[in-house]
């Protein structure tokens, strides 16, 4: 008895998407770390803000993990779930010792670069599989990070100047 029986998708198909969401998962799982990095290294004006900031990002990244290894099983696979995996196959490269806001904040604009990048891809590869729910969760996940880019951006950006 197979999950994919009841739910219609194709294995092949199946199977690509398992893959995609597989290279998320640990990308997600690399970036999740970097943040908690960021959380208890942060220093200099802006703690405060940046250290909630990268709490809350941190929680979404690990309700993002849990979601894209939920599915990953749904379709048939078994999410990775070792580091020494991750690290060999992450897109997403772990850093240390950051405690500037500004290196922090370029890091995380530049993973939401690569995340949006491969969830962009992923989601054709899904949408060719006829796979709506893997479609809907990598748009929900698009949404959300584009807002947080812009919002990230701004704050990025400094004191305003008429």
């Amino acid at each position: 008895m197979k999950t994919l029986d009841y739910i219609h998708l194709d294995a092949t198909g199946a199977n690509k998407v398992v893959s995609g969401l597989q290279q998320l998962l640990a990308d997600f799982q690399v970036y999740y770390t970097n943040l908690r990095g960021f959380h208890w290294n942060i220093k200099g004006h802006a703690f405060f803000v940046l250290h909630s900031k990268f709490e809350e990002l941190y929680d979404d990244a690990a309700d993002k993990v849990d979601e894209i290894a939920e599915r990953i099983l749904m379709l048939g696979g078994t999410p990775v779930n070792t580091f020494s995996e991750y690290l060999k196959t992450s897109h997403v490269k772990e850093v240390s010792g950051v405690s500037c806001g500004n290196e922090a904040l370029n890091n995380v604009l530049d993973t939401f670069s690569l995340l949006i990048e491969e969830e962009r891809a992923l989601l054709k590869v899904a949408s060719a599989a006829n796979d709506e729910a893997t479609v809907s969760l990598l748009s929900d996940y698009l949404k959300a990070q584009e807002k947080t880019v812009w919002m990230l951006v701004a704050f990025a950006s400094g004191d305003c100047k008429k």
